[in-house]
């Protein structure tokens, strides 16, 4: 039987109708990935699932004793709240129930208290109610959060990591996720996925991160026009299927254009053949009319342009010797770069080890403690972080965008700044609206729009992808793959980096910087680490491993010499990793089975330490498995 199931569910916020008619279920075990432009109605389904608002039609039917939990784009509010305060909220509807009991259990009671308290005892055991403090502890203990830290002093993406907790510790039948992804850096989005694969709950989640859809979802559904459409696989061949409808779509449409054109012009004939007309035919020809003005016209796509300056210098940046920190400590130590026209690159790295200070002692902002920078001749930048904090609430998207010109100059043309925003996905009456009004994704459509309206030959994006639905980010990755100037960016969203860059500078432990040459993909297979996050034990035990995949490939490549000893110590490896590979697996299987976080603290946190231990020793092998087999494809 499906947890939650849709039918005929319509829902609209005036003139928008988000849903039309829409049937939707999910069931046990699925893990459902909701995709669809900003402002198609995703928040807004999510929000009829879990009861906040009603449908304006239809009906939601849920599988009897139910649990949901959600984890909200936004982060938690309650900044003076410690994180074991924010934990334990996750379970208030349950502790409401215990809270409940033990107030009957000290009063005397008539028939229908005795019914009463039996139904929350039961209702307690089944949702495994009475040890509300011990879970608690040890769901912190896993997801390895400091219990007395104020979410105050926490960053946004160990704050998202409290948020998940709070969600998963009721233990939902259906967990539901927006935008997860968001203030993560890519070790803890690793750990994530990892995290929700091992889920056996049932996931429905929205995000635009690709990578993240691709590795988890068993489904895609798409909210398009007001319906939501299902595609089983994986996010090729949701592509190919969407291709395949779109064109089906436009051909139905065609024909039934000249079928449409044919009788308005059997209408317009003659008085002889008015007066001999078939009235059947004309009702069909009124119900021909009604279907035409009722069609759901194919949305337009994105059509984002980048005004482009002359061309710059060779020499765009000279860097020797930079050496940068904060209260003793070294985010950037040592680093030399010759960045030159046309290099397109990628900044990789956890929250708070320095990219975003790195950017702005490339760009002047920051005097480095020690170094020196030289910039190249005849540089026209864009920096896309710049943008974020200039735009003015009260003004309209348009006037911002045209810096109050009703045109911008495109590659030498004038046009319309309405004209222009339709690219960027709003229409002429939203880009009239106010900035105050707009979403995070509108917001973010909003600053590159007037970013590329500004001739440059180098491009920095700090963080561009945030917010951006699916289809606007893979415009964006085409007209950046089609940019001829310098480009240099900071992206968690690894399938971007993939797409726009040719390098990489990974910001390794100790404050190095090394340069990679290819993308993101590229670069994984190095093996290197990068600099720890604020919590070096999540680092150690979930950095990335190779896929199965990529192992093949690496060790096939067996006719590449090295030592005599190297050679024996990487024939050494596979079975090491293999033989951690199953220990993994064997505590994995403990963790995730029935009772086990039921079990006293003595018995789980030793568990919960070991397999910690273990992944981390994977992680060191396969990197010196890794490092000897790239060693030995450079001999």
């Amino acid at each position: 039987m499906s947890l939650v199931r849709l039918d005929d569910v319509s829902l609209a916020y005036g003139e928008q109708k988000l849903l039309t008619n829409v049937g939707f279920e999910i069931n046990p075990g699925e893990r459902v990935c909701l995709i669809g432009r900003n402002c198609a109605g995703k928040t807004s389904l999510f929000r009829l699932i879990t009861g906040i608002v009603q449908p304006d039609s239809g009906l939601i039917q849920y599988r009897n004793g139910i649990v949901m939990s959600t984890l909200d784009q936004q982060l938690p509010e309650n900044v003076e709240a410690t994180v074991r305060e924010v934990v334990t909220e996750g379970l208030a509807n349950l502790k409401a129930l215990v809270d409940e009991y033990e107030q009957l259990a000290h009063q005397k009671l008539d028939k229908a208290g005795l019914k009463r308290i039996d139904d929350l005892q039961h209702r307690i055991d089944e949702l495994d109610g009475w040890r509300v403090d011990q879970r608690v502890e040890l769901m912190m203990a896993e997801m390895a959060l400091p219990p007395d830290q104020p979410i105050a002093e926490l960053s946004g993406g160990w704050r998202r990591r409290v948020g998940l907790a709070k969600a998963l510790i009721s233990k939902p039948d259906l967990l539901l996720l927006d935008e997860p992804t968001n203030h993560l850096d890519i070790v803890t989005i690793q750990w994530l996925e990892n995290r929700i694969r091992s889920w056996q709950g049932a996931v429905l989640f929205i995000t635009h991160d690709r990578a993240f859809l691709d590795k988890l979802a068993t489904r895609i559904c798409e909210l398009d026009r007001g319906r939501l459409l299902s595609f089983p696989g994986s996010y090729d061949e949701y592509l190919e299927r969407k291709e395949k409808l779109l064109e089906d779509e436009s051909t139905a449409n065609r024909l039934f254009d000249k079928k449409l054109d044919d009788e308005e012009i059997w209408i317009r004939q003659g008085v002889k053949a008015r007066r001999h007309r078939n009235q059947n035919r004309v009702r069909r020809l009124e119900a021909l009319r009604q279907e035409y003005t009722d069609r759901l016209t194919p949305l337009n796509r994105a059509q984002i342009s980048i005004e482009t300056a002359d061309q710059s210098g060779r020499k765009v940046i000279d860097a020797k010797h930079v050496t940068h920190g904060f209260r003793g400590e070294e985010l950037i130590k040592d680093f030399s770069c010759k960045i030159t026209r046309g290099d397109r690159i990628g900044l990789l790295g956890n929250n708070g080890v320095g990219k975003s200070t790195l950017l702005r002692i490339l760009l002047g902002e920051i005097k480095p403690q020690h170094g020196t920078i030289k910039e190249g001749t005849a540089l026209e930048i864009g920096y896309f972080g710049q943008l974020r904090e200039t735009l003015d609430p009260e003004k309209s998207v348009a006037y911002i965008v045209g810096n109050g010109s009703d045109y911008v100059k495109i590659n030498g043309h004038d046009r319309h700044v309405i004209g222009y925003l339709r690219g960027f996905l709003f229409s002429a009456k939203r880009a009239m609206t106010p900035v105050r009004s707009l979403s995070g994704g509108e917001r973010n459509r909003v600053i590159l729009a007037r970013l590329f309206t500004k001739p440059t030959n180098f491009l920095i994006l700090d963080e561009p992808t945030n917010d951006l639905d699916v289809e606007t980010l893979e415009v964006l990755e085409d007209r950046l793959d089609e940019y001829k100037g310098t480009l240099i960016v900071v992206s968690h969203d690894r399938m971007f980096l993939d797409s726009v860059i040719t390098s990489v500078f990974a910001f390794e432990p100790r404050g190095h910087i090394e340069r990679y040459v290819g993308g993101y993909t590229d670069w994984l297979r190095q093996g290197r680490p990068l600099a720890e996050t604020d919590n070096p034990h999540l680092q150690r035990g979930d950095a990335p491993a190779p896929s199965a995949t990529e192992k093949r490939k690496l060790a096939s490549r067996q006719n590449r010499k090295l030592s005599y000893k190297d050679q024996r110590e990487l024939d050494s490896l596979l079975p090491k990793i293999a033989a951690l590979e199953t220990a993994i697996k064997a505590l994995e299987r403990q963790t995730s089975a029935k009772g086990f976080y039921d079990k006293p603290w003595h018995d789980t946190v030793p568990v919960l330490d070991a397999l910690r231990i273990k992944q981390g020793e994977h992680e060191q092998v396969t990197a010196r498995w890794l490092e000897l087999e790239e060693q030995k494809d450079r001999a």
